[in-house]
């Protein structure tokens, strides 16, 4: 564990910037990674459980003590997380190739291992929304090689943005395919209202967005593009899509509009708003996890 610092560098882009600052300089919690991912934010116990992906263990910060264990090991190569409305972790495993949900009783319980009687490819990134649902991206990051999970074959033949609906375990009628047009999916996130679905894709260097229509997607339109590829996302309560990119974090308008950036000496894999507050921003960013106190506030969940 490390309680360095370093200087917090904005660069405002546009007009728009000029209120979203924070602390001047931001803390380095953890430095000891090969490839940090996955954070997520339990309100109720104040920790933030994030992914040491090829090193294949989950770490927990203690926002309280500032104490960081190790969380669980082996953890299936565990990648991105989120928190559903029940205060349950949601997380995608690259080497088990599913997405668990972990109950309050300290079991697991699988969503998805498969889709048409094939095996996913290696879930990545994972969002839940307010009628139960949990919505994942399948890229083959973890299937490429042994490094962020087991070397194996996309048996589906595409790489696609699934849905599983709530209650309905894991038979292939749990899961839709919501989007199957992108090159690698990656991070994912809700507008505040749940009326759009924003996903990135880390090869083609985009932001995707979509019209959420019930249990489907429509209108994807391109929303920005980069020449740092982007990885995880999030939104702050004014809309505005926060994505982890190979500068750090970029800061987008609801517009589409490139408003600044946090620059950071890493590349930013993903990002999570904490504190009681909403207002601590914690980066997973290759070898270490970063916070920092900003002047926004996280989309709070309906």
């Amino acid at each position: 564990m490390t309680t360095d610092r370093i200087p917090a560098v904005f660069e405002s882009r546009d007009e728009r910037f000029a209120g979203i600052r924070g602390d001047t300089e931001l803390r380095i919690l953890f430095d000891d990674g090969r490839w940090l991912e996955g954070p997520a934010y339990s309100p109720q116990g104040r920790f933030l459980l994030f992914s040491d992906i090829p090193n294949d263990r989950v770490l927990r910060y203690d926002e309280v003590s500032a104490r960081i264990d190790v969380w669980a090991s082996p953890a299936g190569f565990a990648n991105g997380r989120t928190v559903d409305a029940q205060g349950r972790f949601v997380e995608c495993q690259h080497g088990h190739r599913r997405v668990v949900r972990r109950e309050h009783d300290g079991s697991a319980s699988v969503l998805a291992d498969g889709y048409g009687g094939l095996p996913l490819n290696s879930p990545n990134d994972v969002v839940t929304r307010s009628d139960g649902s949990v919505w994942f991206t399948d890229p083959s990051y973890g299937i490429l090689t042994e490094y962020e999970g087991h070397r194996g074959v996309e048996e589906i033949g595409s790489r696609n943005v699934y849905r599983w609906a709530a209650g309905a375990g894991t038979t292939d009628a749990s899961l839709t395919i919501v989007v199957d047009t992108l090159t690698q999916p990656n991070g994912l996130a809700f507008s505040p209202d749940e009326r759009l679905l924003y996903v990135s894709d880390s090869e083609l260097r985009t932001i995707t967005v979509f019209d959420v229509d019930g249990d489907a997607l429509r209108n994807g339109r391109a929303f920005a593009a980069s020449d740092a590829a982007y990885d995880g996302l999030r939104l702050d309560d004014q809309g505005r899509v926060w994505a982890a990119t190979g500068e750090g974090i970029h800061v987008y308008d609801p517009d589409g509009t490139l408003l600044g950036l946090l620059r950071l000496p890493e590349i930013a894999a993903n990002l999570e708003f904490g504190g009681l507050q909403r207002n601590t921003l914690y980066i997973t960013a290759t070898t270490r996890l970063y916070a920092i106190r900003v002047t926004v506030e996280g989309a709070k969940r309906l």
